[in-house]
């Protein structure tokens, strides 16, 4: 089963998936990170039988998220970049194992996109709206559209119809 550590949460996926890093891969750091003033990154790009899944992962239990944007909005640029840094591995990237698993993912039927939002256990109305997941899923849903008109947000207590577990 991969198991990928981002953190101090832990992913578990079933056996005949495919999960990798993306953010870790060096075609993504050594040449496409800086393209166009600078790229981001999804954090886990996980490939199942009929389905390409980007998922992003926040944990604000132990820091208070500082950046002023919305979260969804910061995922859906990540997505959005995620999704060119693909196109071009798929022909591009040096490392052979990169570029068949970029190909692999853009056969597939589907695209899924789940941000995994770890929330501090009392949250403010007043100092962080932007973390509500009612709200951030509705943003994302905004955002996403055109890749994916049902994103999901979960979390470790609450993993929304997700087939991977996280400790």
């Amino acid at each position: 089963m991969p198991v990928i550590t981002e953190g101090r949460l832990s992913f578990t996926f079933p056996a005949n998936w495919t999960a990798t890093k993306f953010d870790e891969w060096s075609f993504y750091r050594n040449q496409f990170q800086g393209i166009c003033g600078g790229a981001k990154a999804i954090d886990i790009l996980a490939i199942e039988q009929d389905c390409c899944w980007l998922i992003e992962i926040k944990d604000y239990r132990h820091q208070r998220r500082t950046k002023s944007g919305h979260v969804a909005e910061e995922v859906a640029s990540k997505v959005r970049d995620t999704l060119a840094a693909l196109a071009a591995a798929r022909v591009n990237a040096n490392d052979a194992t990169e570029r068949a698993t970029a190909q692999a993912a853009l056969r597939r039927d589907r695209i899924r996109v789940v941000l995994h939002l770890e929330a501090a256990g009392r949250t403010s109305k007043l100092f962080s709206p932007s973390l509500d997941a009612a709200n951030v899923l509705q943003r994302l849903k905004q955002c996403l559209k055109p890749v994916d008109p049902h994103p999901r947000v979960c979390s470790s207590a609450r993993m929304a119809g997700c087939d991977w577990n996280v400790a």
